[in-house]
């Protein structure tokens, strides 16, 4: 049976969640004839890498680190993709790129029960999952202040985002400005408290902890970070990143089979991942 073919590119993607959560909606939907699997594609190569799966009939991607700035050059993005600065899933059929992240995080707070519109968020990180997290809050009315260890990254996402897609209103604080913000909650878009740096915690030590805020880590490995135990130890509510993960490929699955897969079994998927690699 030929199969419809999708799947990831990045640099490395060996331990990537994303072929098992896909192949599980696959499995689930009984959909036999579909296929997911990963390719690591170096950095300097990419232009011609890219061409691969595209020369050997593939639907489309999902693209990850560090590809996610670059693919913009090579296909057609879309306004989320352009306001963000980067893409995450491609369409092979039109050449077209888009970013699911901000929808995912904004569909994963929502599945928790977590309210976004004209409440204070704090960021913590300027990256690209950072640009992509502040898009998604920004559009859902949030009131968002970014805190970077450097402070000249923070405010040119900001810049960024009011020139791309005219979102105005972001602050910029330092963490002991933020501390006293009076947010209700936390989003870490660092790498800080990812497996194996377990201890690490991007909230820096000495400066005091909100009480009672809700703390999402989209750091999932290790499941109960640092930082969701500081959260927890203040009488918050701490939720790990692997949702946002979760939801973010839901929406890429839909956009290539026009299907929309089972995020519960997608979720079950990556979850029995980690357990297996002992990470959680």
């Amino acid at each position: 049976m030929r199969k419809n073919r999708v799947g990831l590119i990045g640099f490395p993607t060996e331990h990537s969640l994303s072929p098992v959560m896909h192949n599980a909606a696959f499995e689930a939907l009984g959909m036999s004839d579909w296929l997911y699997d990963a390719m690591s594609i170096p950095p300097d190569i990419l232009r011609y890498g890219v061409q691969e799966p595209k020369n050997h009939g593939y639907i489309g991607i999902n693209v990850t680190v560090p590809h996610k700035e670059a693919m913009m050059e090579l296909v057609r993005p879309d306004e989320i993709a352009r306001a963000i600065g980067a893409v995450n899933t491609v369409d092979f059929r039109n050449n077209s790129g888009t970013n699911t992240d901000a929808d995912g995080i904004v569909d994963d707070l929502r599945a928790n029960g977590v309210p976004i519109a004209n409440k204070r968020v704090l960021v913590l990180g300027a990256g690209g999952a950072a640009r992509a997290v502040v898009y998604g809050l920004a559009r859902e009315r949030a009131r968002v202040a970014i805190v970077n260890r450097t402070k000249i990254r923070a405010e040119r996402l900001v810049a960024d985002l009011k020139s791309a897609a005219g979102i105005d209103g972001i602050a910029v604080m330092t963490l002991d400005e933020a501390a006293d913000w009076g947010m209700s909650l936390i989003i870490n878009c660092t790498s800080v408290g990812l497996h194996p740096h377990v201890d690490q915690s991007p909230w820096i030590h000495g400066v005091p902890f909100p009480a009672g805020v809700t703390v999402y880590d989209t750091v999932y490995r290790p499941a109960n970070t640092a930082l969701m135990q500081q959260c927890i130890a203040h009488g918050g509510r701490a939720i790990g990143g692997l949702g946002m993960l979760a939801r973010q490929g839901a929406l890429s699955f839909e956009i290539w089979t026009g299907v929309a897969p089972p995020v519960d079994v997608m979720l079950g998927a990556a979850q029995a991942a980690l357990e297996n690699t002992g990470k959680v």
